[in-house]
């Protein structure tokens, strides 16, 4: 049975409660100019997550703060990588400002999802970090087109997302869809109990999926997500798991 799990959040994305989610979360993921967030932001931000010894994490998107990153948005590659890396090197440059290290790489929305999903932008973005930022570990779904391809070329750590439901074939169930998000505080707790304790994700048609996972994600802007969080720490202490800064081994 395991006893610990890096808790992590989207941070920096226009909602404000960082300063009431920081002492909650021991990873962040801060939008950096793409979906969300600006210079100003990430500073703050950077220097709130120093204070609470939490890791920092850059989270790029298309450049669509229309959409909120949620929407595909049909741009080369090039236009793109030059998008996603100059996105992580705000988030960078205020980590090496504030003596900080740059803990994680996590993509946002549209991006993380065809990551997920599709070869070529799983090729794509590997391509990208394992040119750029060789050593920083990259948060990414199990069994997913993207920890196929990045295998073996990019530091790995799986996430699961306490939140969301789950589609059979592990994908997450689409927020144009009822149901998409969880906001029910027992069925929350019992979804990540189940995920750390037994390493299984329910389906939303309430089958089983055997997983690896390394970190557990709370969006930013789900409703009542401070309250999620408080009561999903009280639950992980009450058995015994400790909220602890995942590292790849």
């Amino acid at each position: 049975m395991r006893t610990s799990i890096d808790l992590n959040c989207d941070l920096g994305e226009g909602i404000g409660n960082e300063a009431a989610l920081m002492p909650l979360i021991s990873s962040c993921n801060l939008a950096c100019g793409g979906h969300a967030g600006d210079l100003e932001t990430i500073d703050q931000v950077v220097q709130l997550a120093k204070q609470h010894k939490v890791g920092v994490g850059a989270h790029p998107s298309f450049p669509d703060r229309e959409h909120f990153g949620r929407k595909e948005m049909q741009l080369s590659f090039k236009r793109l990588k030059d998008s996603v890396l100059e996105q992580i090197a705000r988030v960078n440059q205020a980590c090496l400002k504030h003596q900080v290290p740059l803990h994680h790489i996590k993509a946002h929305g549209a991006l993380y999802n065809l990551c997920a999903q599709k070869k070529e932008y799983a090729e794509f973005l590997t391509e990208v970090l394992a040119e750029a930022y060789p050593e920083i570990p990259v948060y990414v779904p199990f069994d997913s087109e993207m920890a196929r391809v990045a295998t073996g070329k990019l530091k790995l750590l799986f996430e699961a997302f306490a939140d969301r439901n789950y589609e059979p074939d592990g994908s997450l169930v689409s927020r144009q869809k009822d149901h998409a998000v969880i906001t029910d505080e027992n069925t929350l707790i019992n979804h990540v109990l189940r995920m750390v304790q037994h390493n299984e994700i329910k389906t939303l048609d309430g089958g089983i999926l055997k997983v690896k996972i390394d970190t557990i994600c709370v969006h930013g802007d789900t409703p009542k997500a401070v309250e999620l969080l408080q009561l999903l720490n009280q639950k992980l202490d009450d058995n015994q798991i400790k909220k602890t800064t995942v590292s790849c081994t």
